[in-house]
């Protein structure tokens, strides 16, 4: 069955590639009037070179790829000639044969056409004369300036992603580099598929990550429909993947531009001394920290989620934040419990954990288990969460509880929760209130100066104690007389009298805003 082939789109249009099919809608080819008679299922093979040849035995002069031009005149008359012509071709992959009808072959010769049709080999005849010389000239231009363009983008992409490893500029900063040039989304994932870092259009990423699940299951499979992998890793070690997700261009271009990106992850890795454990921190950073600033909704932050590894379907969310803690701790306790959650740094010293727990399990219990194996530090927890969209309100409460016991004080649970920092609490919501601060200013007044700083430590103690002199002076390390002593030149300074209850529970208040303000 042949094939007539109709203008379709100026090649300047299409992919920058040759294919046979794109070859065919050259103005030049179409004036000769192209049949496909063979191979119609095949024209998109790509075409390596186009080469002229009469010979019989021109396959073996043929290294793959090529589109072979001829008369045919050597093979006239003899159908055993003709169908070996046509094996020796697809023996050395050819990507096309072009026959032009005259003198030797008026018509497409059925031997041929059938031994073509059996190889899967394009065959396509000219029914007009045509100058095979301006074809291969204007073809051989154009696979030279695409190489060239390939080569001077693969250099560009180079340059600008070693520019920034230099600048020491941070991975989000190559991977947007990346996406920019690829035009897709871009992931980088670690041997497990779970995703570390991500670059393009928010939407077109999200699109992603909402099917990440289905992605990662094929990850180890061939490339295709713009789906371009490159290994990371060096030295006998593989350590992850970069993915360009749907890129639209060729194939070779794109794999290219992966290599590329590749490298300079690699080298990023090496020259700033970090792992791919470290990506992993910085992406659950990422998520955690969009999450507690609930700046970006919860609902377009669940792919990100999925995509890291946090189970997310039909959980128990429990938020917590530990003062104090190391996040290479707090994770391998996590591993050690078999508690699935993502762990990350946040400012102040605060370290967010987010546990992912099934539904028939105990929050409460497995929360203080992975309390009781950590030492010297606080652990804040909100209320569990069953709705994904609770869960930044939950990590704001636990971090709110964080911070309201991080001045140290006294006698706390091992797991501290909103209603375990009762007052401090609520003056660390009102910390910013210039009402707030004018009070702490003026009742504080006699002792907010360098001279009184020892003396604001000892009120301090005495208040978070209840007033209990002798706990105040053993933690101060004085003795009663000299601790008497310094209650007095405090109550001197600030005019109060310390036994009265509510003189004292309004330092007491002030003393509580102003530590808030401080940190």
């Amino acid at each position: 069955m042949s094939t007539t082939l109709e203008p379709l789109e100026p090649l300047e249009s299409m992919e920058p590639t040759l294919s046979v099919r794109q070859i065919l809608l050259l103005e030049r080819v179409l004036a000769g009037e192209p049949e496909v008679v063979a191979g119609a299922g095949q024209l998109d093979r790509a075409v390596r070179w186009v080469h002229v040849a009469e010979a019989a035995d021109v396959g073996v002069m043929l290294s793959g790829g090529e589109m072979v031009l001829t008369t045919g005149v050597l093979l006239a008359g003899d159908d055993g000639k003709q169908a070996e012509y046509i094996q020796s071709l697809h023996r050395a992959e050819a990507a096309a044969v072009v026959l032009g009808l005259g003198r030797a072959f008026p018509a497409p010769p059925d031997a041929m056409r059938r031994a073509a049709e059996r190889c899967g080999l394009p065959m396509v005849v000219l029914h007009r004369p045509f100058p095979f010389a301006e074809l291969t000239e204007e073809v051989q231009a154009r696979l030279v300036r695409r190489k060239f363009a390939a080569v001077s983008m693969s250099e560009a992409v180079r340059t600008a992603l070693t520019g920034l490893i230099t600048a020491g500029a941070p991975l989000q900063h190559l991977l947007d580099e990346i996406a920019h040039h690829s035009g897709c989304p871009v992931v980088v994932t670690n041997l497990a598929h779970r995703v570390l870092a991500t670059a393009g259009e928010r939407s077109a990423v999200d699109d992603v990550l909402r099917d990440w699940e289905r992605i990662a299951r094929q990850a180890g499979g061939s490339e295709g429909d713009g789906w371009i992998r490159a290994e990371l890793g060096g030295r006998g070690e593989r350590w992850g993947q970069i993915m360009l997700c749907g890129y639209r261009g060729d194939t070779a271009t794109g794999r290219l531009l992966a290599d590329r990106a590749a490298e300079s992850l690699v080298l990023h890795r090496m020259l700033g001394g970090t792992s791919a454990h470290t990506w992993e921190e910085q992406s659950a950073q990422s998520l955690l920290t969009d999450l507690v600033s609930g700046v970006v909704p919860a609902r377009q932050l669940l792919p990100r989620a999925r995509a890291a590894g946090l189970p997310v379907n039909r959980r128990t969310f429990v938020p917590l934040v530990v003062r104090d803690g190391d996040p290479a701790e707090l994770d391998r306790v996590l591993r050690l419990l078999g508690l699935p959650g993502i762990v990350a740094e946040l400012a102040d010293g605060a370290t967010a954990v987010l546990l992912s727990l099934a539904r028939d399990q105990d929050a409460t219990v497995l929360t203080a288990n992975f309390a009781a194996r950590l030492t010297q530090t606080v652990v804040a927890a909100a209320d569990p969460r069953t709705a994904w969209d609770d869960v930044p309100a939950g990590m704001r409460e636990a971090r709110h509880v964080a911070d309201a016991v991080a001045s140290g004080a006294l006698d706390l649970p091992p797991v501290v929760r909103l209603k375990d920092v009762h007052l401090r609490g609520l003056i660390r919501l009102l910390r910013d209130d210039p009402h707030v601060q004018s009070f702490a200013e003026r009742e504080l007044d006699g002792l907010l100066c360098a001279a009184g700083e020892d003396l604001l430590a000892v009120l301090r103690t005495y208040l978070a104690t209840g007033r209990n002199k002798s706990r105040t002076a053993q933690l101060h390390h004085v003795s009663r007389p000299a601790l008497y002593r310094r209650l007095e030149a405090i109550q001197g300074r600030l005019g109060v009298d310390l036994d009265d209850f509510e003189q004292a529970a309004s330092v007491h208040i002030a003393l509580l805003a102003h530590d808030a303000q401080q940190a």
